[in-house]
């Protein structure tokens, strides 16, 4: 099991838990589990009949369902027993078989493995929405014991837009943080922090001000989310990102320098980004190779690209085989993956409709103000042949597409190369030429082989980048124990 420093998982959850995190091992957990936030009510306590695909959570499909997964996790999570076992019973005899039920039953298994990770002296914060929050409220009461309750936080996450003026109900602007520790009996981690005072605040007696400021409440108004601000600089694009201020309130107070922060729903990977920053260790796990993709770009736009030294992802193929397996099990994250290896971004995050593009890398070659070009990319699993070339030369006459590549499981027949080559060139401003009909082997990628473009270290504009960052003086050496 590797010691704990900075490591970014691609897999389920729970599965990761089990098998890499140590007991103990975890400073502070902050976790903001996948729920419909936009679903009625009345669908989320709808009955299911259980005979759905089994459930797995998706970065932009991030619904939980009843069926046949979440009715096996229910069941194992009872037949331990204790207080959570009971809990989940009284859920289902209250609640039905719906996907409420189902969320729940999903999380309860994670939190248990997320109390064993943490220290003593850890604190967990687990963001959810309004929806649910009463209903996981008690699940953490049976899981950490309702004695290490400390707070709920209320963030008002962002403010009432015009479009929003016409609601038929109080519009919703908050969402919900709960605080829990690990154990209420030791001294947990926790610097109390301060807001300023009003203006032309004087304390009594005429002694001036108090340089510390105001002790901050559980509720936090003054931290927007760059989700609902569309102007903010730090806004990448992922439904559901949080804000880095926020997270780094979070581990501001609930942990030191070169402790181990834990995200195990990473997403696009705010939390990773924030405790970079505030020189934490890190631990991230997602299921998408999108988010991890995500994240990467992230941090590289935010901290420079020696900051893939100091941190290793696990979980990816590191073999054809491993590519193979993971295309038979799961196509479109067998997709996803590829992309990320050439740093193209999906077309569609919704299966099917894609037109003939899986994938798209947006570039400039040109002087300031010149046109943004693009590479179309297409993913192939199965068997291909000269068909799918020119299926994609079409798209990219349609698409007005500079560069056009096949990425391939197979290796390419002659014909292929043929009609690859026969497509010409692309003519850069630069200089350089760049065959416009591409094959890559998924082998080849493996091997570092990349495409053929312009340099996209000074060109690419496929992720927004995030902004750089501004870290301590003094960086926590990758590894250093910190007992």
């Amino acid at each position: 099991m590797p010691s704990p420093e900075n490591f970014l998982y691609y897999g389920d959850n729970l599965d990761i838990l089990r098998r890499y995190i140590g007991s103990k091992s975890v400073d502070l957990v902050y976790l903001d589990p996948p729920f419909k936030s936009d679903a009625t009510y009345n669908i989320l306590f709808k009955e299911k009949s259980g005979t759905a695909s089994a459930a797995q959570i998706k970065a932009f499909s991030d619904t939980w369902h009843w069926d046949q997964g979440s009715a096996k996790a229910y069941e194992e999570i009872v037949e331990v027993g204790g207080r959570v076992s009971q809990v989940m019973q009284a859920f289902r005899t209250f609640l039905g078989t719906n996907d409420m039920l189902a969320y729940l039953a999903m999380m309860a298994p994670r939190l248990v493995e997320l109390r064993r990770v943490l220290k003593p002296t850890g604190s967990i914060y687990l963001h959810c929405d309004p929806t649910a929050s009463h209903y996981l409220k008690m699940l953490m009461d049976a899981v950490f014991g309702g004695r290490n309750f400390r707070r709920e936080i209320i963030w008002r996450s962002g403010w009432v837009s015009g479009f929003k003026s016409a609601a038929r109900n109080w519009i919703r602007n908050h969402d919900v943080i709960l605080f829990y520790l690990r154990d209420e009996r030791q001294q947990a981690v926790f610097h109390i922090p301060f807001k300023p005072h009003p203006p032309g605040y004087k304390r009594r007696g005429g002694q001036g001000e108090n340089p510390k400021g105001v002790p901050l409440d559980d509720v936090w108004t003054d931290v927007y989310s760059p989700a609902i601000m569309s102007f903010s600089r730090e806004k990448l694009g992922y439904p559901t990102q949080k804000p880095e201020d926020l997270l780094e309130r979070i581990i501001k107070a609930s942990s030191n320098e070169g402790d181990v922060v834990f995200d195990p729903f990473c997403g696009c990977g705010t939390t990773i980004a924030a405790a970079q920053k505030l020189n934490r260790r890190w631990i991230g796990i997602d299921i998408t190779y999108l988010a991890i993709t995500l994240i990467r770009h992230r941090l590289q736009s935010a901290f420079g690209e020696e900051i893939a030294k100091t941190y290793h992802v696990i979980g990816e193929p590191v073999c054809l085989t491993d590519a193979q397996v993971l295309a038979e099990t799961d196509p479109y994250q067998f997709q996803y993956w590829a992309l990320g290896l050439v740093g193209a971004r999906p077309t569609e995050m919704k299966k099917g409709a894609d037109r003939g593009i899986d994938g798209r890398i947006y570039f400039h070659d040109e002087a300031e103000g010149g046109p943004t070009k693009q590479i179309v990319i297409s993913v192939k699993a199965g068997r291909t042949g000269v068909v799918h070339l020119r299926d994609l030369l079409g798209v990219m006459n349609r698409e007005k597409a500079q560069i056009g590549v096949l990425i391939t499981m197979q290796e390419p027949t002659a014909a292929m190369r043929a009609e690859a080559a026969g497509a010409g060139f692309y003519d850069s401003p630069w200089g350089g030429k760049h065959p416009r009909l591409q094959i890559l082997t998924i082998a080849a990628l493996l091997a570092g082989k990349r495409i053929d473009c312009p340099p996209l270290r000074q060109t690419n504009v496929t992720f927004k980048k995030a902004p750089r960052a501004k870290t301590a003086a003094k960086q926590q050496r990758l590894g250093e124990a910190n007992e």
